[in-house]
């Protein structure tokens, strides 16, 4: 069977309860955003390159790279792809912290590609899903309205980013109280749905995960290991290069799957690769940050 002609057991509720927990991810980062976030970036500009780079240009063209060299099925491309233009994870501050990174780097680098990703997003998936012919033939084929792509993601991301900041503005005290329940909440919540799907499709799972977890592992492996020596070539102290790795590594794609059921019709080959990236980096994360907090030269 093509993986793309697998339709995951999603109904119109999952999508629903996926949009709503993008919102109160998107929420919670809203209720921790402070200017110094971005104040930061601007005082430590190199800092702020290499992170931005490494993201949004060094993972997408590793991502292609991967893509060149395996061939894999268009669908399975389309999803790295897609993964890769997302904003990093809710998770990488947790794992600078443990990592011994430098968390305030962290917090403004997720703080911002998190504030924009409703522009970053599409603008990165549709940029790079272009450059390969398999990619973009395959984009036309499914006919894809970017433009209502931006609109709908606009909507998801920035109404709970401008609710959070006009809660934060108006009702401080409330907004001290309910922070990191909101933050807590939104990632176990994440968890339990992106497990409940792959168990709820487990048989697609299994049938596929020898295609996932060669790319998903390559891809991530790639991610934290551009992020930490595109640093580190730039001079960057090892708590930055800890945290650019993380950053570039840690991807939000729970919004990845938002995307994929919004407008995708839950075509398989992406929903697996982003719900495989969101059991994954959990797993590659925690691995990395561990190790980096038994070592402090590195």
């Amino acid at each position: 069977m093509d993986i793309n002609s697998v339709r995951l057991n999603f109904n119109k509720d999952s999508v629903i309860i996926v949009n709503l927990l993008v919102g109160i991810i998107m929420f919670g980062v809203s209720l921790d955003l402070k200017k110094d976030d971005f104040l930061l970036l601007w005082r430590n500009p190199k800092s702020a390159f290499v992170g931005l780079v490494s993201q949004y240009i060094l993972l997408p063209l590793a991502t292609l790279l991967i893509i060149v060299i395996f061939n894999p099925h268009p669908g399975l491309a389309i999803g790295m792809i897609l993964v890769a233009a997302c904003p990093g994870g809710n998770m990488s501050n947790f794992f600078t912290n443990l990592g011994k990174g430098n968390l305030a780097l962290s917090v403004s680098l997720t703080t911002f590609s998190s504030s924009l990703a409703f522009i970053l997003t599409p603008l990165v998936f549709f940029f790079w899903g272009n450059l390969l012919p398999e990619t973009s033939t395959f984009l036309k084929e499914i006919s894809v309205d970017s433009k209502e792509m931006f609109l709908s993601i606009t909507i998801m991301l920035l109404f709970p980013l401008i609710l959070g900041l006009v809660i934060q503005f108006y009702f401080p005290r409330f907004t001290a109280r309910i922070r990191k329940p909101i933050q807590i909440i939104s990632v176990i919540l994440l968890a339990v749905f992106i497990f409940g799907a792959l168990a709820g499709n487990w048989n697609y799972f299994l049938s596929y995960i020898h295609l996932l977890f060669g790319l998903v592992f390559i891809m991530n492996l790639l991610g934290l290991a551009i992020g930490y020596y595109f640093a580190k070539l730039f001079n960057l102290k090892v708590a930055d290069r800890r945290t650019i790795s993380i950053e570039t590594g840690i991807q939000n794609s729970s919004l990845g799957l938002a995307i994929v059921f919004n407008f995708f019709d839950g075509m398989g080959g992406m929903a697996l690769i982003c719900a495989w990236w969101g059991i994954w980096h959990l797993l590659s994360g925690a691995t990395v940050a561990f190790y980096w907090s038994r070592n402090s030269k590195q």
